[in-house]
């Protein structure tokens, strides 16, 4: 990819110097042209040497890495540890942003004219008239370029950040950013444990456990860490955030290294004092910037249908050349042959096809205004005003937080008028990320009751107040049923036993910063809100080591023995601890997903499980959203332990398959389990996200979310937000190796059931709130079923009838992802309403993304808040920045940003929708009022010889496209609208149009030319018709020159300003000022410029002076000195290019009166309205 992109933007310069070099050799500059030459050889030979330096650099296939050894380290030259995430820097900005820029077809054209005009032979205008505009709107264009960049970089490190390098040992202190991927060495905390939140990596706010090497893990010394020289060989850099694989080689001795040994860059240290690590990666190469992503060329729809309309324009611009070359042959050899006695051709010209190539090219650049430079300014000043818009929107502006939106790029507004997916990350975007104990059941009774009011809306009891009963009780913590409370007063041993599981059962961290006033640090928000309802309910978690749990137990502190941790991973969906109690009892304490734990109960419990689920289905039901776990315990004896213990410990130093060894020790501990209960949880939503979601999809806009969060807690979130709902024919849960073709079939098969008055596939089973889950292929054994698809699935997938949604976890998007997959699955999941991806990698998401824009076509959005979220924000066509508890890096990859989800559907319903618009009709207006001005030069072609000669003025010509007709259209481009915005929002079908592309396209493009055309051909003609014939009083013909350019022009400039006042919707003061004013500005030009002051000031700039200097019309495309003056500038002559004055004084002197009257009539068009004149 980076070996491609310089070898095009090398290609491209030297493209450049050449046609360079080719203009100045035609134009005779021989020393300039030799001077290009020659830096053009040293060029070509810079760029072939970087080109083959680059693709020489070798792949890296292993990583070595020597402590404290830099001068072995450099040897390998790993990549430093500076990182920029701006597109350019000093060096690459110039090359890499003109490349950029001439992507732009009308750019690269508007160059290809500037080098037709250093040629004399065929320029029929200064060069500088191209040149000057060409680089205004490039260096305009690079200034706002590079000003956009500036704002969206960051340095991520500071100076002692830039300066560590791979093999270094540092030294991290609590609350810390880790600077680098490090192995963990040792750290202050006993074991050489330590402790990480990962929000930057995977968006969970939660705090994760590390622990170094046992052999390290003494070195806290820094004299030890100095003289450490131990080596580690390890995998290369790579994007696997979960996965680390290398060895430790030190004193004759290796150490196997895993992803728990890894403290990776984006991580904080918490509640550890300090830690040292190793650096293994850095900069470039660390997991964190391997999932970033690379920085993309952001360009919209409309931008890439402009290149398209602009090859055609130019496909036009050929054709009608090539149309008045030919009339130009065909005239020259008629007619022109005949006056070669007194008007000879000059050199080069010798025949008249060489003067029709000539005439060719000269059209060409006569006739280029029907794409205007002016086009690509006025469209950068309407984005600047619609960014500003969405800048000084204060009902984005959120007062919480003091934050508001926020258009980080000026180049998307119009994009945000067009999406049709979103890609959205859970945590902190659609979520607080605050969770609230809400209900729980215990013993078969229900706690965690509500009334229903008269108005058929819950309402909840009065707030417990817990300090009278318990002085370490959390003030914050909510909860409303105070019969729980009495149970827990009263001894129940069952509510006991629960509270003590949730004070027990967890990997929390507690910080006391003073007496009572306790501070957790949990693995997850849920897991948080568990241990915090223990210690409102009296079973107060105070501390841990890494063999004891110290806790307040009804005001009595007790400390337990902790013997293991069964963790928490996403195929075991459960927890547990073996805890050993002050009498000597051991017992298991599991929590985990109910769909898990209650297979592995005793039998006895059946019917506690039967009332459990029932509960369990209540909380968990799509209008609550709660996140469920069911809870149960185990004793154990002390043989059990022993025998168990020793399983453990083999399982845990096996080198082969020792994750899979360790699975099957923990299920074979966790089994026969006692029922204690189920608790429920609510994650709170951010406010108005179940709204934003109801609205967008009614507008036609479909909603992904990708997560990397567990599938149980992104399947709840969905059916808060209402993206899941009970009305779903089915929800879909495609777990472990899932063939997608499965839940395609199925929905095929529910479709036509739902018609036959069948009930579908028995054989499906019930998983968790009621949704239905397809394993096939996974596990030993597990057969994959073969279904036969339709061959073409697209159509098939059309036609279905329902409403499905599609869950998918990161193991099976791996296969989904895959190429003979991939159309597969997005033909299933683009026929779901809604889609939720689970569990999947900062890369993952990318490529979510990087699909549907492959074979939808779509315009995409992605929104995020974390560090996790920047590749799928660059990968989108619009990427969008939350910013919220998880940092701002999403902030400073994105395109937009604000602070609450809700403020998206503003965003694209009303500033999208009339950004679109309104640069829709400036478009339209656009080639319609210069396709209108530039023909009139065609069909004017026809009348003077086919001589390149231009109907208008030169100084009309200038002031067009920047005086007179530049303002209005601005105006509209920028304030127009089509209904208020409250109306935008109530009608979320109002936006359907800019996804159907229906407002600006190739039809309406074409409608918009053929106006254009009308109206030309209506503006010349008719003007001709009327002052061929016309007569002054006295017999002196009308018609002249300067008459019908004034005549077409004032009708050109009044025409197209009706027209644009007839396009505008919304008038504001603005609009009167620029349209009103444009046209009178005209007219005072005109009298200016026609006056006898401007005349008597500058005579030879001036030849208009509001009367006809012998009154005849020579001929329109004469331009003689005896009537109408020579005409300043490098206009050419009416009849040949290389004629530098008229032939009226010959004329009129008779010396050429060689020819009979009846032959001059024969000439073209321009003699028939001298001879009147001549011979009066």
């Amino acid at each position: 990819m980076g070996l491609s992109f310089l070898w095009l933007s090398l290609s491209c310069w030297r493209i450049l110097l050449i046609l360079s070099f080719l203009a100045l050799q035609f134009d005779t500059h021989t020393d300039a042209a030799k001077l290009l030459l020659f830096v053009y050889f040293i060029f070509d030979a810079v760029s072939s040497f970087m080109i083959h330096f680059v693709s020489c650099v070798s792949t890296e296939e292993e990583r070595r890495v020597r402590a404290n050894d830099r001068e072995y380290n450099e040897k390998f030259q790993y990549a430093s540890n500076c990182i920029m995430t701006s597109k350019y820097n000093i060096i690459t900005f110039l090359p890499v942003n003109l490349f950029e820029q001439f992507q732009e077809v009308a750019n690269t054209y508007f160059l290809f004219l500037l080098i037709l005009q250093l040629i004399p032979q065929i320029s029929s205008l200064s060069w500088f008239t191209t040149i000057v505009p060409l680089a205004l709107v490039l260096s305009i264009t690079a200034v706002k370029d590079a000003t956009d960049d500036y704002v969206s970089t960051v340095l991520l490190q500071n100076e002692k950040w830039m300066n560590v390098r791979v093999g270094d040992i540092i030294k991290l202190e609590n609350n810390q950013f880790v600077a680098a991927d490090l192995l963990l060495l040792s750290s202050s905390e006993p074991h050489g444990l330590c402790y990480i939140e990962t929000a930057e990596l995977d968006g969970e706010t939660n705090m994760k456990v590390r622990q170094s090497v046992s052999v390290t893990s003494e070195l806290g010394d820094p004299n030890n860490l100095a003289s450490f020289d131990g080596e580690v060989v390890c995998e290369p850099p790579n994007n696997k955030l979960d996965r680390f694989c290398g060895t430790l080689y030190w004193r004759d001795k290796k150490y196997t290294l895993t992803n728990q040994n890894m403290l990776l860059r984006g991580c904080v240290l918490r509640n550890t004092e300090f830690c040292y690590g190793l650096v293994i990666f850095a900069g470039p190469d660390t997991k964190l910037m391997q999932n970033s992503g690379r920085t993309k060329f952001k360009r919209t729809s409309i931008d890439r249908l402009m290149n398209t309309l602009v090859l055609w324009i130019f496909g036009f611009l050929v054709c009608m050349g090539v149309i008045l070359a030919v009339g130009n042959a065909v005239w020259e050899r008629e007619v022109g042959s005949l006056f070669q006695s007194y008007l000879p051709w000059d050199p080069p010209v010798d025949n008249f096809l060489f003067s029709a190539f000539l005439a060719f090219w000269s059209y060409i650049i006569i006739l280029n205004t029907v794409v205007p430079i002016s086009l690509y300014v006025s469209v950068e000043v309407i984005r600047l005003g619609h960014s500003y818009f969405i800048n000084w929107d204060q009902q984005m502006f959120c007062s919480q937080c003091n934050t508001p939106a926020e258009a980080r790029t000026t180049t998307l507004n119009e994009e945000l008028g067009q999406v049709e997916y979103i890609f959205s990350d859970k945590t902190g975007t659609l979520t607080q990320n605050i969770m609230s104990f809400n209900k729980c059941s215990i013993d078969g009774q229900s706690y965690g009751k509500c009334t229903l009011t008269n108005t058929h809306t819950y309402m909840y009891l009065l707030k417990l107040d817990f300090t009278p009963f318990n002085p370490l009780a959390d003030p914050d913590f909510c909860f409303y049923d105070d019969t729980l409370l009495e149970s827990v007063k009263v001894g129940d041993s069952h509510a006991h036993e629960f509270f003590r599981l949730l004070s027990l059962c967890h990997t929390v961290m507690s910080e006391e910063k003073s007496e009572g006033e306790l501070v957790y640090k949990a693995q997850s928000p849920d897991e948080g809100a568990l241990v915090t309802a223990a210690r409102n309910f009296g079973f107060v978690f105070r501390s841990r080591t890494p063999g004891t749990i110290t806790t307040t137990e009804m005001g009595r502190p007790v400390t337990y023995t902790l013997l293991a941790i069964l963790d928490f991973n996403n195929i075991r969906k459960r927890m547990s601890v073996i805890v050993r109690n002050p009498e000597g009892r051991i017992r298991l304490y599991c929590k985990g997903a109910d769909t898990v734990l209650l297979q592995r109960l005793h039998p006895c419990n059946q019917e506690l499980m039967n009332i459990t689920s029932d509960h369990l289905n209540v909380s968990d039901h799509p209008s609550h959203g709660l996140r469920t776990l069911a809870l149960a315990y185990r004793d154990l004896s002390e043989d059990e332990w022993e025998a168990w213990a020793e399983s453990h410990r083999c399982a845990d130093k096996a080198t082969n398959c020792r994750e899979d060894r360790l699975a099957a020790t923990y299920d074979q501990i966790e089994q026969g389990l006692m029922l204690l209960g189920a608790t429920a949880i609510e994650d709170k939503l951010q406010e108005g996200v179940p709204e934003t979601i109801a609205i967008l999809s009614l507008a036609n806009i479909k909603i992904w979310v990708l997560t990397g969060d567990k599938q149980e807690t992104a399947v709840n979130i969905g059916y808060s937000c209402k993206m899941l709902t009970d009305d779903m024919t089915e929800v879909f849960i495609i777990s472990g190796h899932t063939v997608q073709s499965v839940a395609r079939e199925r929905m095929v098969e529910l479709s036509q059931t739902r018609h036959m008055g069948k009930e579908g596939w028995g054989e499906a089973c019930f998983v968790g709130n009621g949704l239905r889950e397809r394993q096939e292929g996974a596990g030993t054994g597990g057969g994959v079923k073969q279904l036969h698809c339709s061959p073409s699935p697209s159509n098939l997938m059309d036609n279905i009838s329902g409403e499905f949604a599609l869950v998918i976890n990161g193991h099976s998007l791996a296969h989904a992802l895959e190429a003979d997959m991939e159309t597969e699955f997005v033909s299933t999941a683009c026929a779901c309403k809604a889609v939720i991806c689970c569990r999947v990698t900062p890369l993952q998401k990318a490529q979510v993304v990087e699909l549907i824009k492959k074979h939808k076509k779509a315009v995409t959005l992605a929104i995020g808040d974390g560090a996790n979220d920047i590749s799928m924000i660059k990968s989108a066509h619009i990427g969008v920045g939350i910013s919220g508890q998880e940092g701002i890096q999403a902030v400073l990859a994105s395109d937009y940003s604000f602070s609450q989800f809700r403020f998206l559907q503003r965003l694209l319903l009303v500033h999208g929708r009339w950004s679109y618009l309104r640069m829709c009709r400036f478009l339209c207006y656009f080639f319609y009022k210069n396709f209108a001005f530039t023909m009139v030069h065609f069909w004017f072609g026809f009348f003077c010889g086919f001589s390149a000669q231009t109907v208008y003025d030169q100084y009309f010509i200038t002031l067009y496209n920047i005086v007179y007709t530049s303002l209005p259209v601005l105006a509209m481009g920028i304030f127009d609208q089509d209904v208020p915005e409250q109306r935008s929002l109530e009608y979320p079908k109002l936006y359907e149009p800019g996804q159907l592309n229906l407002l600006f396209n190739k039809r309406e493009f074409f409608i918009c030319i053929a106006q254009g055309i009308y109206t030309s051909v209506v503006l010349f003609f008719v003007p001709y018709a009327i002052l061929s014939d016309a007569t002054q009083s006295t017999g002196v013909p009308l018609a002249d020159y300067q008459t019908f350019a004034v005549t077409t022009a004032t009708a050109l400039v009044i025409v197209v300003s009706v027209q644009i006042a007839l396009d505008t919707g919304f008038w504001t003061v603005v609009n009167h000022v620029f349209v009103w004013g444009s046209l009178g500005s005209y007219f005072t030009i005109m009298f200016a410029l026609h006056g006898q002051t401007l005349f008597s000031i500058f005579p030879s700039q001036f030849h208009f002076v509001g009367r006809s200097v012998g009154g005849a019309w020579r001929g329109m495309g004469s331009m003689s000195e005896g009537r109408l003056g020579a005409r300043g500038g490098s206009r050419r002559s009416g009849y040949a290019f290389a004629h530098q004055e008229g032939f009226g004084e010959l004329i009129t002197s008779g010396k050429n009166m060689r020819l009979s009257s009846l032959a001059l009539r024969k000439r073209h068009f321009l003699m028939v309205w001298t001879l009147p004149v001549l011979y009066k």
